[in-house]
């Protein structure tokens, strides 16, 4: 399939220390197949490489941008802003581990990532990012799977077997559960 060839699917973050989260976009994108190219882009340090990016994306010809961003979290809405491919944004929770204080014990966000949330879901009218949950790239994965699927009927099939492998997953622990109770269940489940 041409989504297994040549990336369809452009996932960028603003910081290196992003990648530990970004990362569940592309395990989702692996795990089917799809390839994509993964770059950091920063709105703020790198502006003129935003604009080059968005360029490079259309000639590249990737059906959709996943961009992760914190605190701000300006990345998706200006990667938007530049191309007409759809951005799927992540808002990332950020944390201070990049240059921490010996004395600093806090490694989150003063907001809890709703800072970035907003950032990306609050852009203006006529110039929409879609938006997963805070940290939630993997549903990026999932969702930019989706998308493709419109395409590429296969990945409408794993699509499929993926919702029943969840079923299948949930009703498995449900019965784990009534068998052992829940005492027994919760103490073996979460050690």
């Amino acid at each position: 399939m041409v989504y297994s060839k040549k990336p369809l699917v452009g996932i960028i973050m603003g910081s290196s220390s992003d990648s530990r989260i970004m990362q569940g976009a592309a395990e989702i994108l692996d795990e089917y197949n799809i390839k994509h190219e993964d770059q950091i882009v920063s709105a703020h340090r790198t502006p003129a490489r935003l604009a080059d990016y968005a360029k490079h994306a259309e000639k590249m010809g990737f059906k959709i941008i996943i961009a992760g961003a914190g605190g701000a979290a300006h990345l998706p809405g200006m990667i938007a802003s530049y191309t007409t491919i759809p951005v799927l944004g992540v808002p990332i929770l950020v944390y201070n581990d990049k240059h921490p204080k010996k004395s600093d014990t806090t490694k989150f966000s003063a907001f809890g990532g709703l800072d970035s949330l907003l950032s990306i879901t609050e852009m203006p009218s006529g110039s929409p990012v879609a938006a997963v949950g805070v940290n939630k790239a993997g549903n990026a994965g999932i969702y930019a799977m989706k998308m493709l699927a419109n395409e590429f009927p296969d990945l409408k099939k794993k699509l499929k077997e993926h919702k029943s492998n969840q079923h299948n997953s949930v009703m498995k622990e449900s019965d784990q559960l009534k068998k052992q109770g829940l005492s027994k269940f919760a103490k073996k489940k979460f050690k």
